[in-house]
């Protein structure tokens, strides 16, 4: 199952399927108006498991059989982003531990190992925003400084930083040298007023 909600809140919705049925559901105001702290987790979600329940009512759904070949484990995360479930892997691949910053630049020993250049990140509106944070990491500087912007952050090697929608320009300074910089966007809800303290 997909849930899925509208930016400016009017709209949530959860789409899914079993081996019998195919199954969409909207929620919203008729009269068009938000629906501030409803999204599709809590909005739909609940409508089409339901009515899933209730179509399967005595003809279980089976899942389907997983490809030839693959590998089934079940795997952990790095501070328990997420719960732990089953995976399944290509030949080669399986893992039992998933990293935050889990790609190729983890192996670097200089530079910025998150964010990523390139990176989105996307503000959660079901998530408290005082509870949001992109962890800023640097490996191999001695005397790490985080600049946003042209602002300095602060220092250190990793950094908490609370996520403002827009595109930004992070780099990463040894002694005001600049050692590397990424580009990211954060992308969301709009934070509404009062919603943050000064200084978080």
């Amino acid at each position: 199952m997909k849930t899925g909600t509208s930016k400016d809140m009017r709209d949530n919705w959860a789409v899914g399927y079993s081996r019998r049925y195919t199954v969409g559901v909207w929620v919203g105001n008729a009269s068009g108006a938000p629906m501030w702290d409803v999204s599709g987790m809590h909005g739909a979600a609940p409508v089409w498991l339901a009515l899933m329940n209730r179509l399967h009512d005595g003809v279980p759904s089976r899942p389907p059989a997983p490809p030839a070949g693959v590998e089934r484990r079940q795997v952990r995360f790095e501070r328990n982003v997420e719960v732990a479930h089953r995976e399944y892997f290509l030949p080669g691949t399986a893992r039992d531990m998933i990293y935050a910053a889990d790609d190729d630049r983890r192996s670097r020993t200089r530079g910025i190992g998150n964010p990523v250049d390139g990176a989105i990140y996307a503000l959660d509106p079901d998530i408290p925003p005082q509870n949001q944070r992109v962890v800023f990491r640097a490996s191999g500087i001695a005397r790490p400084q985080w600049w946003l912007d042209g602002r300095l952050l602060g220092s250190g090697a990793t950094l908490a930083w609370f996520p403002m929608p827009g595109r930004h320009v992070l780099q990463l300074r040894d002694r005001q040298q600049v050692i590397e910089q990424v580009r990211f966007e954060v992308r969301g809800a709009f934070l509404k007023a009062g919603t943050v303290r000064k200084g978080t």
